[in-house]
C-alpha cells in the first residue's frame, strides 16, 4: 500500500526493528462502537432534522451531521482540541465512524472518486472551527441543549422496555471549568482560586446521564439563572423522560424565587441550607450529648422544624441533622430543607436521599477528569481567507457562545460514552470508571482489511471479550422511533 519507511533498529533487542507504513491502523477502534450506539439511539436522525446550517450547500464537502459527529467521537476518545483532527485525518476507524457514506467508500483516497466535493478523510481544524461558530447561534445551541436530554431518555426507555420511569431525581449543582487566557465573560473566581466558567449543570441521580448544561461567568453566584434552568429542565424531563421529577440541590440554590416556583407547581425538592446565626440558635439546645459512654458507632438524630428566613414568603420545613463522630469532642450539624412532608419522608430518609448526592458528584468529576472540556475561543477579528484580504475586516466572533458550543459538545460525547459504557456493565455485571471503560475498550489497536465491498476491522485479542459482551448488549437495544 505504499513506500516502507525504515525508522530504527532497537539496541536492546537486535532482532526488533521499527517501521512505518500506509496501512488501515487504528488506535481508534472504539469509535466504531460510539458511533453504532448514536444510531440505535437515534441521535442521528434526531439531529438532523432541527441543526440550522446556514452554508451554502453548493460549497459543502462535509455535511453538518458530520461535523458534528467529528467532535462529538474526538472527544469521546480523549483528544481535546479541534487541531487533533488534522493528525487523525486519515484514521482509518474515525474515517469510517464519522462518514454518512456506505460501504467501503470513506476508506478510499480521493484520487479513486470523481466528485471533488466528497470528503477524504476528517474535516480539518479550519472547518471545525468554522462549525463551532454557525452552531452558536440561540437556535442551534438550544438544541445541542435538548440532544442531552434526548439521548438521556431513549437510553433510559431502552432499557426499560419503551416505559418511561415513574419517577427520577434531577441532581442540580455547578462547577468550574479553568480556563488560560482571558476568554470572554471568564474571571477570577475566590472561591476556586482560578480562572474560571462557572456553568450549571443537571443529571439523572440515579443513572448519572447528563440533562442540560448551560455556561456562565465565571463570577456569577451559584444560583443565578438556576430558576429558568431548573423549572424548564422538570418540564422537558416530564415530557419525554419520566412521569414526575423530584430536584436535589446544594446549599448555594435555595432562595425564594426557585422554592415558591417549584411549589407552585408542585413538585418536590431537597437541598441543604447555609449555617447562619438564626440557625446557629435553632441548633443550640439540641447539640448536646446524651448521657451514658458515646458508643464506638457514630449516631445521627433529626429534629423537625418550620423556619422562615428573612426573604422567604413562608415558612418552610427545615430538618437539623446532628452527628456525633467517634473520637470527636463537639457535635456536628446541618439543615436540610425540602417540601416532603415528614409523612411523606422522615428525617432519616431525606438525609439518605441527599447523600446520594455523592454519585452525582462522581459522575461530575468524571465529565470534569476524563474529558477535561477546553474552552480556549476567543474574539479575534479574521481579514485574509486562503491568503487573500477581506475586502472588510470581519467582526471578532461571539466567543462566550462558541465556548458554550464546545462544553455541549462534550457534555453530549459524555452521555453517548455512558450509554457505551452501561450497556457494557448491563451485560459484564462489573463497575467500569468511565477512564477505565475508555482504555479497555475504546481506545484499543485496530486494522482494516478491505476486500471489494466489505471492510473487516480486527481489533486486539485484549479487547475481544469487553467487545463480544458490549456487542451482545447494543444488539438488544432498542429504541423508540424518532
Amino acid at each position: 500500500m505504499g513506500e516502507e519507511l525504515s525508522l530504527f533498529r532497537a539496541e536492546f533487542n537486535g532482532a526488533l526493528r521499527l517501521e512505518a507504513r500506509e496501512e488501515r491502523l487504528t488506535g481508534e477502534a472504539g469509535s466504531v462502537v460510539l458511533r453504532e450506539v448514536m444510531e440505535r439511539l437515534g441521535l442521528e436522525q434526531w439531529l438532523a432534522g432541527r441543526i440550522r446550517d446556514p452554508r451554502n450547500p453548493a460549497l459543502v464537502t462535509h455535511p453538518a451531521s458530520e461535523l458534528v459527529r467529528t467532535l462529538v467521537l474526538l472527544f469521546a476518545q480523549g483528544w481535546r482540541d479541534q487541531d487533533d483532527a488534522d493528525a487523525l485525518r486519515n484514521d482509518a476507524a474515525l474515517r469510517l465512524s464519522v462518514s454518512d457514506r456506505g460501504g467501503v467508500a470513506p476508506l478510499l483516497a480521493r484520487e479513486s472518486v470523481e466528485d471533488e466535493r466528497v470528503p477524504d478523510g476528517l474535516a480539518s481544524q479550519p472547518t471545525l472551527s468554522r462549525m463551532v461558530g454557525w452552531l452558536s447561534t440561540a437556535e442551534n445551541r438550544q438544541t445541542l441543549r435538548e440532544s442531552l436530554l434526548f439521548v438521556a431518555s431513549q437510553r433510559l426507555k431502552a432499557a426499560r422496555g419503551g416505559h418511561r420511569p415513574r419517577a427520577v431525581t434531577l441532581d442540580v449543582d455547578s462547577l468550574p471549568i479553568e480556563v488560560h487566557g482571558h476568554q470572554p465573560g471568564s474571571a477570577h473566581n475566590g472561591h476556586y482560586h482560578a480562572r474560571v466558567y462557572h456553568p450549571l449543570i443537571a443529571t439523572v441521580a440515579e443513572t448519572g446521564d447528563l440533562l442540560d448544561v448551560q455556561l456562565r461567568e465565571g463570577q456569577v453566584h451559584t444560583a443565578e439563572g438556576a430558576l429558568s434552568f431548573i423549572v424548564g429542565l422538570v418540564e422537558r424531563a416530564e415530557k419525554s423522560l419520566c412521569q414526575v421529577a423530584s430536584i436535589r440541590m446544594d446549599a448555594g440554590f435555595p432562595e425564594e424565587e426557585l422554592l415558591a416556583a417549584l411549589e407552585s407547581v408542585e413538585r418536590a425538592y431537597v437541598a441543604r441550607v447555609r449555617n447562619n446565626q438564626v440557625l446557629d440558635r435553632l441548633a443550640e439546645p439540641f447539640l448536646k450529648r446524651p448521657p451514658g459512654r458515646p458508643p464506638a458507632e457514630p449516631r445521627t438524630w433529626f429534629h423537625e422544624m418550620n423556619y422562615a428566613a428573612g426573604s422567604w414568603s413562608k415558612p418552610r420545613r427545615v430538618v437539623l441533622v446532628v452527628q456525633e463522630r467517634p473520637g470527636e469532642l463537639y457535635l456536628h450539624h446541618f439543615w436540610l430543607i425540602t417540601n416532603w412532608t415528614e409523612q411523606q419522608m422522615s428525617g432519616e430518609a431525606l438525609l439518605e436521599l441527599y447523600r446520594d448526592r455523592g454519585t452525582a458528584e462522581g459522575h461530575f468529576g468524571e465529565l470534569m477528569d476524563v474529558f477535561q472540556p477546553a474552552l480556549h475561543s476567543s474574539p479575534r477579528s479574521k481579514s485574509r481567507y486562503r491568503g487573500v484580504a477581506f475586502e472588510e475586516k470581519k467582526a471578532p466572533c461571539d466567543a462566550f457562545a462558541h465556548n458554550e458550543v464546545l462544553l455541549l459538545l462534550n457534555a453530549l460525547a459524555y452521555n453517548v460514552t455512558h450509554a457505551a459504557r452501561a450497556l457494557l456493565v448491563n451485560e459484564v455485571r462489573e463497575g467500569f470508571s468511565l477512564r477505565r471503560f475508555r482504555e479497555r475498550v475504546l481506545r484499543v489497536p485496530g486494522r482494516f482489511i478491505v476486500h471489494a465491498r466489505r471492510a473487516t476491522l480486527i481489533v486486539g485479542a485484549a479487547a475481544v471479550p469487553l467487545w463480544r459482551a458490549l456487542w451482545a448488549s447494543l444488539a438488544r437495544l432498542r429504541v423508540a422511533e424518532v
